[in-house]
């Protein structure tokens, strides 16, 4: 416990209540500089509180000025921080620096943490990227992230990526105020519907490209015999699948956390609605396990055609091979120049050899057509 009080007192400044000591670490403030703060606001039975100050929006440190004057929580979404315009939101809060340090960086599992009155979760953003065509390099899916930190009076989000903006999100639950007077909570269960909507719409985007390259894996050519497609675009499509599972799966395991087990900072009511969540992340979860088992089917399946597509040119290079061979034998014979052949100063010899030839290469010909050959 020492240590981690250690680390926090590193990352903390010592703190004072006047807005000029907080301007001199929290960057958001000054208006110069580039703020990663997206929206700032204070909610209080449902409803967001009007700004009592001359700027349009609040500066985290005057929205918990006024949480912990008159109540509510606040929310702060921010977008891609850095380090340095963290360090003020993180002190203000007291968040775990180890927490902090996974926010700013990014590139994280899905996951849920407790930092002593804390919840840290990170969420996997999934986007469907449109394509005309599928090809070996296509991008089906783009990921980004999400990381939220839930207290008893304040809800941070810090997403990474260039989509899945919560402007649209914050908008509806706002219209909702008897889902949002359950307080922060109310936000994590939101958000993390919101996310696992996504993952639907993505499963079944991604379930109409994998039909297409299945119906054209077992599509029939002319002549009866699939040669397959590119493996390139089966394998990619594979890749894009296994990047849409390292999202979903991770992420079951905190879902069903926050249904079952009952947790200070979640709502016993906004409780009942993460079962739902769960259920439909164990749907995707279902699916993408589905999609990887039905690519590797398509992959051996397309490897497998391609195998049998050169057996039948082999099987008939063969076949010709052995028609062409019998008046290769005979013309072989007759073109040494002896004294003596058969039939030689015969007048019907030479058409006599000819039809030979023909009939046998016709006996031969027509055989291996029978059996397939040709």
């Amino acid at each position: 416990m020492s240590m981690i009080r250690d680390l926090r007192d590193a990352v903390r400044p010592s703190l004072r209540k006047d807005s000029a000591s907080y301007s001199s670490y929290d960057t958001t403030r000054d208006p110069r500089s580039v703020s990663a703060v997206v929206d700032c606001a204070v909610y209080r039975d449902g409803r967001r509180v009007a700004c009592d100050t001359t700027d349009e929006t609040l500066t985290p440190h005057e929205a918990m000025l006024q949480v912990r004057r008159d109540g509510g929580f606040a929310w702060i979404g921010l977008h891609e921080p850095t380090e340095a315009e963290f360090a003020g939101i993180a002190a203000e809060f007291g968040l775990h620096p180890l927490a902090v340090e996974d926010a700013v960086h990014a590139h994280q599992r899905p996951k849920l943490e407790r930092y002593d009155d804390t919840l840290f979760t990170v969420f996997k953003t999934i986007h469907y990227v449109e394509h005309a065509e599928l090809t070996a390099t296509s991008e089906i899916v783009e990921t980004g992230e999400v990381m939220c930190f839930t207290g008893r009076d304040f809800f941070i989000t810090v997403r990474h990526g260039g989509h899945g903006s919560l402007r649209a999100l914050r908008r509806r639950l706002q219209d909702e105020p008897e889902l949002l007077a359950k307080g922060p909570s109310s936000v994590l269960h939101t958000i993390a519907d919101h996310v696992v909507d996504g993952y639907l719409a993505v499963a079944d985007a991604m379930q109409v490209d994998i039909d297409d390259v299945e119906n054209e894996v077992f599509a029939a050519t002319g002549k009866g015999v699939s040669r397959g497609v590119d493996a390139g675009r089966i394998y990619q499509l594979k890749r894009e699948v296994l990047e849409f599972k390292r999202a979903v799966q991770p992420l079951l395991r905190p879902m069903q956390l926050l249904s079952e087990r009952p947790m200070r900072l979640v709502d016993p009511d906004i409780q009942k609605y993460f079962r739902d969540v769960a259920d439909h992340l164990a749907r995707v979860q279902e699916q993408v396990l589905g999609f990887d088992e039905l690519l590797n089917s398509i992959l051996q399946a397309n490897l497998a055609q391609a195998a049998v597509a050169q057996n039948e040119d082999m099987r008939k290079i063969t076949s010709w091979a052995a028609i062409i061979a019998v008046p290769t034998a005979v013309c072989g014979v007759y073109g040494m120049n002896f004294d003596h052949m058969p039939e030689l100063h015969w007048r019907f010899g030479y058409p006599m050899v000819l039809g030979f030839i023909g009939v046998v290469c016709w006996s031969i010909h027509r055989t291996l057509k029978r059996n397939g050959w040709l």
